[in-house]
């Protein structure tokens, strides 16, 4: 859409900017906004807890959204994703990512076929080893459910910037498909190293933590959009932080968590229209330090 364009057509949904998988050869993309299961999926079996997320999950999809990363470590979530993509009829729409948060390979063996019983899943499409916890013993099962076709792809995770370094090691010295880890347009300690680095080295790139636990929210108040956000298609602050991200080559995909429609909605447009280039992506820093509109 460009700036002279009709209401009419910038009413017209806008498909979502989708990315390779390095290591499927070109084979497998992904719309380059998901969403995330910690907390907010964490809920009981009753009818009243359920629906509201199940509408979440609907107005996912209708996004054209297909990452939904879970954890054992995230109380009932994953059993509450399992039962909700089954209820919508949607495993072939949905790329299924968790993780394995555990130390000892057999109790590791153990929690990751209790993940694929709760995702309701005869293959899951990434596993990874949450926070780097006891990485070295569930290499070896992660490679080898992959191997047998159980797995699509292994990955790495963390969501402190302390842990980019770690993570960078890991990365060097073992074949993951994925890493997993926090960025946001106010916590950008990734771009030095770690996102060029996965740029180089064709992994893919799941960001955590894209709104810094709601701070870029509190630290932009009620200030108004800037100017340019018209430029990019955004009309939220959502919009526009999401879009600072994955306009970013070297990230797949973000994922928000929420267990709201709404926000949901206003998510999924942050992966769609038009994206800032590297000029626009400086000026929006310098304008978010500042606490310029």
């Amino acid at each position: 859409m460009t700036l002279g364009s009709s209401q009419s057509d910038s009413a017209k949904p806008r498909p979502m900017l989708k990315r390779d998988i390095p290591a499927s050869a070109g084979k497998d993309m992904l719309p380059v906004i998901g969403m995330g299961t910690w907390n907010t999926f964490d809920v009981g079996s009753s009818q009243s807890e359920r629906a509201p997320l199940q509408e979440v999950l609907n107005t996912f999809y209708e996004a054209g959204a297909s990452v939904i990363d879970s954890s054992p470590m995230y109380g009932r979530a994953e059993g509450v994703t399992g039962d909700l993509v089954e209820a919508a009829s949607a495993r072939d729409r949905t790329f299924l990512a968790t993780k394995v948060w555990t130390s000892g390979a057999d109790k590791g063996v153990a929690q990751i076929e209790n993940s694929f019983r709760q995702l309701r899943a005869a293959r899951l499409d990434l596993l990874q080893i949450h926070n780097l916890l006891d990485w070295r013993t569930h290499l070896p099962t992660l490679l080898s459910l992959k191997d047998s076709g159980r797995v699509r792809y292994i990955g790495v995770t963390h969501y402190t910037v302390n842990a980019h370094g770690d993570l960078e090691s890991v990365l060097r010295a073992e074949p993951f498909d994925f890493v997993q880890f926090n960025y946001s347009i106010a916590t950008r300690a990734a771009e030095q190293r770690l996102l060029p680095l996965c740029q180089e080295r064709g992994i893919a790139v799941l960001i955590n933590r894209p709104f810094a636990e709601g701070a870029l929210f509190t630290k932009v108040g009620s200030r108004k959009l800037p100017g340019y956000a018209r430029e990019i298609d955004c009309t939220s602050w959502s919009q526009l932080f999401l879009k600072y991200i994955v306009s970013h080559p070297a990230v797949t995909c973000v994922i928000p968590a929420t267990s709201r429609v709404s926000h949901m909605r206003d998510n999924g447009k942050g992966g769609s229209g038009r994206m800032p280039d590297e000029k626009l992506r400086q000026r929006m820093v310098k304008d978010f330090e500042q606490g310029h509109s």
